[in-house]
């Protein structure tokens, strides 16, 4: 079934540690639409241990991209759903330049409009930031011990289990994942920009300030 015209759909670009994941977060909280993360759905698939999980986790663990048919299937049969049919955020996704025209073929096909947010950090304070990022074993709740620390040390004030630092944000996996972020991901802004779809976020501000940056643009696209 065709989505409407009047679908909303965001994409976040960037980096990992730019903080897609909070401003989806922020996005879906104010326009009440779909936080997809690629990467959580993903990490449901591993902690459930489904063949797809398994195949993926060997990509996820040594910091390489999961191959684009095996995330394209995922995501294609996961914006079909009920709850993405007024609109959706999309957190890690696209991220490489075919996974981009594929879902751009997809947009045209369905006529949507994306709005494209490019958050731009600097690689060394990506390092630092991931050193102290934390994640709900249970119900994958991301945390960060000085921007978004948990109400209760290494409890998730969520479900209260345990939390944990993620296993690809250890600093040789960062590396590598800086790495093919730079050499796969980052042609995607080229991508957009000449789709004139971009707009870029300075993302060395607090995550209010940054939320208001994406705010103020969103409210003179939609006043256009």
């Amino acid at each position: 079934m065709a989505e409407s015209s009047d679908t909303h759909v965001f994409i976040l670009l960037g980096p990992p540690g730019a903080g897609k994941g909070t401003q989806a977060k922020n996005l879906s909280q104010y326009f009440h639409l779909t936080h997809i993360s690629t990467g959580d759905l993903l990490r449901k698939q591993i902690h459930q241990k489904t063949e797809f999980g398994k195949a993926v986790d060997v990509y996820m663990q040594s910091g390489q991209l999961v191959p684009d048919e095996m995330i394209l299937h995922m995501l294609f049969e996961r914006i079909s759903a009920a709850d993405c049919k007024k609109g959706y955020i999309l957190d890690g996704f696209p991220r490489t330049l075919t996974q981009a025209e594929k879902l751009q073929a997809y947009f045209t096909q369905n006529k949507i409009e994306p709005f494209v947010f490019n958050l731009d950090l600097s690689d060394q304070e990506i390092i630092r930031r991931l050193q102290d990022r934390l994640i709900c074993i249970k119900c994958h709740t991301p945390y960060h011990l000085f921007n978004s620390p948990p109400k209760k040390a290494g409890i998730c004030d969520r479900c209260h289990a345990h939390l944990t630092y993620r296993s690809d944000d250890q600093p040789e996996v960062v590396s590598k994942r800086l790495q093919i972020y730079h050499e796969q991901t980052a042609p995607l802004i080229m991508y957009y920009k000449e789709l004139k779809l971009l707009h870029t976020i300075d993302c060395n501000h607090t995550e209010k300030e940054i939320f208001h940056q994406m705010f103020l643009y969103l409210n003179r696209s939609f006043s256009s």
